[in-house]
């Protein structure tokens, strides 16, 4: 079932220009109580075409402000009722009933369970596509069972179902939006968002919202984000990564004012190109083993970050801790040593190799990125060049925050459906553990996969993802989120 992106209103729907002019000059100058307003690192298309535009963390913050799922993360990575007010899992894990709240379209129709279960069925399908083997491959129907109640029924029980629901691409959204928490108005470049939910008085009417839960967003280059936020002119800022980092030591940002998401994901180089050279075992290994990741901590100095080697961080749900390199325990310069000597075989065979594009995002802490990646490659004698995100690239980042804790997303994220340089081994064990009788066996088939895939060097892991934000002392509820996740309801401590 083909599902078209929405296509949002903004453009048509007329605004009080003198009452909202007011409102933001509200927010300048009363910070107790004005609208809040948000920068969010990124371009307008992450507003204007969402889904297209995931993981963008503009795109993932429009979601879930206009377009919640079934059920939500909170700060804390949590999951919370969003569209679905409760539910219950029965059959062993095999069945979740969403009871869904009272809910209405842009248009002031009613949300029904038939729509959600249309919407959810085709969100579903497009995502298997490219996690073939994570969560959602037991899933079999989508039903709506009454007006108000659907049933996910799977055909076995998968533990992380809810984290999956709970992501910005399983946004219950038509054509002319979504059903909340908050309904958006463009104004100039930037969206006024105001709450679906409105208190009433004693007779029914619904009262006036409050200035301090208005939100003002807009999506912006990180250097104008910063320079907003130091001037006043903005209380918040999300999405910031590593290639931002750099910037904030010269901007003058105080460091209480920085705030650094606890996550976990990839941050690394995934292998997508093909050809003599990468298809090479020995030229991949001798890739991954040049790249010095000692360095990168005096680079990016973010407390408690770590680098990393290995395509999963931890144990999570494998039987064991997860494999490491075979050349892990290496001095940098026998690896070096090792991968001039593959390089050379590989030209005594094939000549001079070719030189490698490596896609990386705009930003100093990319570019400082860059400057690595070149010279250690070129100890073994391979010679790379800087490209766009959006160009050809052999080597492409990947930097996302891990959407739920298991081995599956790890892999599935860097699997053959991705494009990146796979093994068909490794593929294999993967459908074998989706296909398994027991817990016992589908955990031992992950680990095979994820042992495969570590000693196929399609991945160049570096650390964990960095996630920092700008925060300004009123919003007193703003918390560090495991998940990168900040709910633009959740900025007070009082309830809004």
């Amino acid at each position: 079932m083909a599902f078209a992106p929405p296509r949002l209103p903004f453009a048509r729907l007329a605004f009080g220009g003198v009452a909202l002019a007011s409102m933001m000059l509200a927010g300048c100058s009363d910070e107790g109580s004005g609208p809040v307003t948000v920068s969010v690192i990124g371009t307008a298309a992450d507003f204007a075409r969402p889904l297209d535009n995931l993981p963008d963390p503009g795109s993932k913050l429009f979601l879930e402000a206009t377009a919640q799922g079934l059920v939500a993360f909170d700060a804390g990575g949590e999951i919370l009722p969003a569209l679905a007010q409760r539910w219950i899992v029965e059959d062993d894990g095999r069945s979740y009933i969403f009871r869904l709240r009272r809910a209405v379209w842009p248009d002031g129709s009613r949300v029904t369970a038939k729509d959600v279960a249309r919407l959810l069925t085709a969100r579903i399908e497009a995502l298997r596509r490219l996690d073939p083997d994570g969560p959602l491959d037991a899933i079999r129907d989508v039903v709506a069972m009454t007006g108000e109640v659907i049933e996910i029924r799977l055909a076995a029980p998968r533990p992380y179902v809810l984290q999956m629901l709970a992501q910005p691409q399983m946004a219950i959204l038509s054509r002319d939006g979504g059903t909340g928490p908050y309904r958006g108005r463009a104004h100039g470049k930037v969206l006024v968002l105001t709450p679906v939910e409105r208190a009433t008085n004693e007779s029914g009417d619904e009262l006036p919202v409050p200035a301090w839960q208005t939100r003002i967003l807009r999506a912006e280059r990180a250097a104008l984000a910063i320079v907003r936020f130091q001037q006043g002119r903005a209380a918040l800022v999300l999405g910031g990564r590593f290639s931002d980092l750099p910037m904030l030591v010269p901007a003058g940002v105080d460091r209480d004012d920085v705030r650094i998401d606890p996550v976990q994901g990839l941050l690394g180089l995934a292998i997508t190109g093909q050809g003599r050279l990468l298809d090479d075992d020995g030229v991949r290994r001798a890739i991954n083993m040049a790249i010095d990741r000692s360095q990168l901590p005096a680079m990016f100095p973010v407390g408690g970050w770590a680098t990393t080697e290995q395509i999963v961080p931890g144990q999570l749900d494998l039987p064991g801790p997860p494999a490491a390199p075979d050349w892990s325990g290496l001095a940098m310069e026998d690896r070096w040593a090792q991968g001039q000597a593959v390089m050379t075989r590989w030209r005594s065979d094939n000549g001079d190799p070719p030189v490698l594009r490596v896609a990386l995002p705009q930003g100093p802490g990319a570019t400082m990125l860059f400057g690595l990646v070149r010279h250690d490659l070129g100890q073994i004698g391979l010679a790379v060049e800087r490209v766009g995100m959006e160009q050809e690239a052999e080597l492409r980042l990947v930097d996302e925050v891990a959407a739920y804790d298991s081995a599956l997303w790890y892999l599935g994220r860097i699997g053959c459906a991705r494009k990146v340089h796979c093994s068909a081994e490794a593929e294999a064990a993967l459908q074998a553990a989706s296909l398994a009788s027991s817990l016992d066996e589908r955990r031992a088939r992950v680990a095979q996969a994820e042992a495969l895939m570590q000693a196929h060097n399609g991945f160049i892991a570096l650390g964990a993802p960095v996630r920092w934000s700008l925060v300004a002392r009123r919003l007193t509820g703003f918390t560090a989120s495991p998940r990168a996740r900040h709910p633009l309801n959740h900025l007070f401590r009082s309830t809004n």
